[in-house]
């Protein structure tokens, strides 16, 4: 099973991709992930991107197109994957649609999580994250002594600089403008999922697997 899980920052995207890679058995793949992973190893397109990246630029579409075309074609996605990250502009999309050609045929899938504008700024900016685990808690849970329920770390929470309302504007613009009509690009390349992503996760996760023919047991 091949899919793309899309929708604006904040959404729970990358939530709803952890949970749908180990209920349906095939991996997660997070562009932002695949990248370091990519730097890490000092592979080919990893050393390219590596000096790209420490003189502070942005990643060209060919070389993050390289590395998701590796990743895909890796033994590990032979059943399927879950693309989450990528693509983010119209340039990209064409260049995944290649790297489809060069695959086994199967179904796409693309799981559109929608939420109001409103709903993503109040969300993010009343979130924070360990800085050990990445697990993310609303900002009231917070106390002195907060123990992480994931890792165990002690005061270990603080708020991302991109989630200041003023960047999460910024971020939601920018999706608007570029990503969101990524979209329309697949609505006759693939099943479409679209689900209510501000209901409460477990909710989405059923509603995603329902619509995949998934059992949500």
């Amino acid at each position: 099973m091949q899919i793309i899980i899309f929708g604006s920052p904040g959404v729970g995207k990358g939530t709803q991709a952890k949970i749908l890679s180990a209920k349906l058995n095939i991996p997660h793949i997070s562009t932002g992930d695949i990248l370091r992973e990519a730097i890490k190893n000092q592979t080919e397109v990893g050393k390219k991107a590596k000096e790209i990246v420490e003189h502070g630029e942005l990643v060209p579409d060919s070389i993050m197109g390289e590395i998701v075309k590796q990743t895909l074609h890796d033994q590990k996605c032979k059943s399927g994957f879950i693309l989450d990250g990528f693509p983010r502009t119209i340039a990209q999309a064409e260049i995944l649609e290649k790297i489809f050609e060069s695959l086994k045929n199967e179904s796409l899938f693309l799981i559109k999580l929608d939420a109001d504008d409103n709903v993503i700024i109040q969300r993010l900016s009343n979130r924070m994250v360990c800085s050990k685990c990445g697990n993310i808690v609303v900002k009231d849970e917070v106390t002195e002594n907060y123990k992480c329920p994931v890792c165990g770390s002690v005061n270990s929470y603080y708020k991302r600089r991109d989630d200041d309302e003023s960047v999460i504007k910024h971020r939601l613009e920018v999706y608007h403008q570029t990503t969101a009509p990524v979209f329309d690009f697949y609505k006759t390349k693939a099943a479409v999922i679209d689900v209510d992503g501000t209901q409460h996760i477990n909710d989405v996760t059923n509603q995603i697997l329902s619509k995949l023919g998934v059992s949500c047991n």
